[in-house]
Parts: structure tokens; sequence; C-alpha cells
């Protein structure tokens, strides 16, 4: 299963290259903000080298500061603000000491004031500058903490949903193998190994297909029909005549992207409750549309319907089945619907349907995408008895069927 991987903000791609970017636009600006500032005020030209300084002094203390903050940043809350507090207190004193001996030095001969008064009177613009600067490292470093947070969480989120469509879609193979295989022993055990072994043969070629498609991924329908033509085939072996299929489908829903294996399930589930109960079998048809932004299939059987079905399964008033009558496994619907909801949320929609008289059927809406190249539908015709055979219609659409 692909891994996705964090995809960090552009401009803190580098966190390294980001902090030296943001360090000296921080306290350039910060020069240049005083430098005009005094220039405005017609002050001499040499009290830009005591700014300097002064801006250096802080660049250099917002250096060491970054230090103990990427060590205090991930301890507990009262550790970090208590001592982030204490830190800065004497960053702050530290800067406005420095700034303090420096004007001692520049004022010596013009001013009479004492260290600690410049010290008090120093106080507030290192203050301001480096709890500013402590505010945007933790602000900035919070930011990106979150961000990977939600990152990672989306990632999760994303491997979740492949993992459970992934199930989902596994889940089809014993379903689908259970009953092919046991149609193959039931060949056997009647000495038909001619058809046994073309089922098998059949079965190979239509495991060889749609194991080629990893699990959650999407093809078109075009491509479904063609895995659901290798599918039929293989219940031709057993049904002949009594399978009889009818499709309709767009020519603009042939490049439509479905879940794999999407239509399959349903079929199999048309042909176990509705060919298999009746002597003279069901007709199954399948319908594919375009409606502006959205593809809608719809899956219908000439079966007893859901209502018949449940009395022909439970076999008398008490409810127990009769031998040699399908029982449900509750796999394919529940299957498909788990893997719509998976895939599109809330933007899909999965109904059933069945009439009094008789019938079923399943219609699936779910959001039109186009594939880049469209792929024809197969027309090639089944090898077997009551095979599929293309008609062509006036466009928009095609139909496949067999002889009702």
């Amino acid at each position: 299963m692909a891994v996705l991987q964090i995809q960090a903000a552009p401009f803190f791609a580098s966190k390294n290259r980001a902090f030296w970017n943001l360090q000296l636009a921080g306290w350039g600006a910060a020069f240049l903000l005083r430098a005009v500032s005094a220039l405005a005020n017609e002050q001499p030209l040499d009290l830009l080298a005591l700014i300097l300084v002064t801006t250096i002094t802080g660049f250099s203390i917002s250096l060491i500061l970054s230090v103990i903050y990427r060590k205090l940043i991930h301890q507990t809350p009262l550790v970090t603000w208590g001592l982030t507090a204490v830190v800065l207190f004497f960053a702050v004193v530290l800067h406005a000491s420095i700034d303090a001996w420096v004007q001692g030095v520049y004022y010596a001969a013009s001013r009479e004031t004492t260290f600690a008064q410049r010290l008090i009177g120093l106080l507030y613009l290192p203050l301001t500058l480096l709890g500013g600067w402590s505010a945007l490292y933790y602000a900035i470093n919070f930011f990106l903490t979150v961000e990977q947070q939600a990152d990672r969480l989306e990632r999760l989120e994303a491997q979740a949903t492949a993992a459970q469509l992934a199930m989902l879609r596994y889940q089809l193979n014993p379903h689908f193998l259970f009953n092919t295989l046991n149609s193959i022993s039931t060949l056997v055990l009647l000495k038909q190994t001619e058809p046994a072994n073309a089922m098998l043969t059949r079965l190979s070629g239509f495991l060889r297909h749609t194991l080629i498609a990893e699990p959650g991924s999407q093809v078109t329908l075009a491509q479904e029909v063609e895995t659901l033509q290798l599918y039929l085939d293989i219940e031709r072996m057993r049904f002949e005549e009594r399978l009889r299929t009818h499709f309709e489908i767009e020519d603009a829903a042939l490049a439509a992207q479905l879940p794999a294996m999407l239509l399959q399930p349903l079929v199999e589930n048309a042909i176990k409750y509705a060919v298999s109960p009746q002597e003279e079998g069901a007709r199954i048809s399948l319908t594919a549309r375009v409606i502006g932004d959205r593809l809608r299939l719809t899956v219908e059987d000439t079966g007893p319907g859901i209502e018949d079905m449940q009395r022909f399964m439970a076999g008398d008033p008490s409810g127990t089945p009769v031998p040699g009558r399908p029982v449900s496994t509750g796999v394919g619907l529940a299957n498909i619907r788990n893997r719509l909801a998976q895939a599109y949320g809330d933007t899909h929609l999965f109904e059933t349907r069945s009439e009094a008289g008789g019938g079923f059927t399943v219609l699936i809406e779910i959001p039109f995408t186009r594939a880049d190249v469209p792929e024809p539908v197969p027309a090639a015709p089944s090898a077997v008895a009551g095979g599929d055979n293309i008609i062509p219609l006036n466009p928009p659409q095609r139909t496949i069927g067999t002889p009702a």
C-alpha cells in the first residue's frame, strides 16, 4: 500500500532556511525602522552605529533564545511557559544592560546619567523586541506542529480508507471462489470433466484479469464490463440458456471511472437469487447512463423478488431453509454499500427496489469522472452458448445482450 508523504508548507519546507530568512528579515526590518526614525528626527549619522550595535545584540541574544526554546517547546505547558518567562526576563535584562553600557560610552561626554538609570530607561525596547520575537517563535513552531499533525492524520485516514477498501475488495474473492469452485466440484462428481476443465480455464482467466487491479483502484466502465463478461462466461457453463443478459450502456458512460469489481457482486447476487432458483432462469439487465455530472448504474433481474425469495429460502413457516436452496451470506450488497461509502461518502446513492410481482433492482449513482482515454466495449462474441453479442444501436448507447 502506498504511503502518503507529509507535505510541509512551501516556505517551511526547510525549517533551517526559513528560520534564517525570518531572522535576517525581522532584525533587518527593526534596524531599518529605527534608522529611518533617527534620520527623520535629524539625529547625527553616527547614531546609526549605536543602532547597529543594538540590533546585532538583539540578533545574537535571539539565537541563544532559539536554542533554549527548542528544548523547552517539547516540555509540559507549565514548564515551557514558566521557564520561558524566566529566560526571557534575563535576556531582556542582558540586552538592556549591553545597550546601557554602549550608550554610556556613546554619550559619556554629553550626558550625566547612571548605569541604573539608563538600564531602566532602556528596558522597554528589548522587552518589546525579544518578547515579540519569542511570541513569533512559539507561534510559528506550534503552527508547524499542528500542520504536521493534520497532515499525519490525513495520511492515516487515507491509509485507513485504503485498508478498508482493500478488505472489502478481498472479501469478494472467497465469496466468488466458493460459488465457482462448488460448481466445478459438482461437475467433477458428475464426471463431466470437459465442462469442469473449461470452467477452470475461464476461472483462471477471470482471476488473472481481476487481480491485476490494486484494491481500491478505479477502472473505466468499459473495463468493468469486460471483466463482467469474463465472469458471465463462467456462469453460463452452469446455467446455459437459463442465464440471459441485456446491457444498455451509453457511449459517454464507457469512459466513466468506478471502483473495480463493483458490478460483478451485483450480477452474482442476481444469478444466485434470480437465475438459480427458477427453472426457466431469469434475465439480468445492466443500464449505464450519464445524467449531468452523475453516473447512474442500474442492475435489474426478473427473479422472484425479495419477498418471494425470503419465503423461498425459508422453505416453511418456521423459517427452516430447504437443502439445495440458496442461503444469503450477506456479503454482496453489504460489500457494495460499504465500498461506495468508503469511496464516495455522502456523494453516492445506493438503492434497492423489489416489485410486488417479482424482480429486484439495484440503483447506484456516483460522481461522473471521465478517464483520459475511453476504452471500447469488447466486441468479440462469447465462445459459449448463449454468449453476449453486441447489437449496434443508434448513438448514444450500445446494447449487449443474449436472446430473451
